[in-house]
């Protein structure tokens, strides 16, 4: 089995990328590539949280609502929310 499969567009990458474009700009610009600072750890390991029992595109589906509702993954943003800003996210998509 090659771990490796010719895109459409003439690229190699991974077998596991589909032609999703959203999961193609993933494995193109953020695989195998290291979080650095402390929003991009935040952020990585947040999504790596909600993925459980999902697939991994489908979270990068939904990324910008995680942002969105998260303050960007500002860690002293989220450290500030109170009851009602959870209760507010637990009400959301």
């Amino acid at each position: 089995m090659s771990h490796v499969r010719k895109h459409p567009d003439g690229k190699l990458r991974c077998s596991w990328v589909t032609d999703d474009p959203v999961y193609v700009e993933y494995h193109d610009q953020e695989w195998g590539r290291r979080a650095t600072g402390q929003r991009d750890l935040f952020e990585a390991i947040s999504l790596e949280g909600f993925q459980a029992g999902l697939s991994w595109l489908t979270i990068l589906r939904r990324r910008a609502g995680f942002r969105a509702a998260f303050d960007n993954f500002e860690l002293e943003k989220v450290a500030a929310f109170d009851e009602g800003d959870v209760e507010q996210l637990m009400l959301g998509p």
